[in-house]
C-alpha cells in the first residue's frame, strides 16, 4: 500500500543556497518598502507643513527606535535596489550559471550591508 502523504518540511532546518536567500530577502525588502511608503510620505508632509511641525519631526527622528527603523529601511532600499539590478541582469541571461549566481549574490549582500553600515554611522 503506497500512500502519497504530504511531507512536513521544517523550514527552519532547510538551508537555502545564497541566491535563494537573496531572492527571499528581495521580497521581504520590497514588502518593507511598500508598507513604509505611507509613513514616509506622512513624514514628508509634516516636514513641509510648518516650521513647528518640522522641529517636532526633527526631535522625533532623534529617538533611537526611529533611527534603527530608518537604518532598517535604508537596508531594505539598498538590498531591493541591488538585488533588483541582479535580477534584471539575470533576465538578460547574463550570470545564470551557479558560480556567477553565487558571486552576484555575495556582491548584493556585501553592497547592501556595507552601505547600510555606512549610512548607519552617518545617521547615528
Amino acid at each position: 500500500m503506497n500512500k502519497k502523504r504530504p511531507i512536513h518540511l521544517d523550514l527552519f532546518r532547510i538551508r537555502l543556497p545564497l541566491p535563494g536567500l537573496v531572492s527571499i530577502l528581495h521580497r521581504i525588502s520590497g514588502l518593507l518598502l511598500f508598507l513604509a511608503l505611507p509613513l514616509l510620505l506622512l513624514l514628508l508632509q509634516y516636514s513641509l507643513l510648518s516650521i513647528e511641525t518640522y522641529t517636532q519631526l526633527v526631535a522625533v527622528l532623534q529617538l533611537p527606535v526611529v533611527k534603527v527603523s530608518l537604518i532598517i529601511l535604508v537596508w531594505a532600499l539598498l538590498h531591493h535596489f541591488f538585488a533588483g539590478i541582479r535580477f534584471l541582469v539575470i533576465d538578460m541571461h547574463i550570470g545564470v550559471g551557479l558560480p556567477q549566481a553565487r558571486a552576484s549574490s555575495k556582491y548584493v549582500l556585501f553592497l547592501s550591508v556595507g552601505l547600510t553600515l555606512l549610512a548607519g554611522v552617518w545617521l547615528w
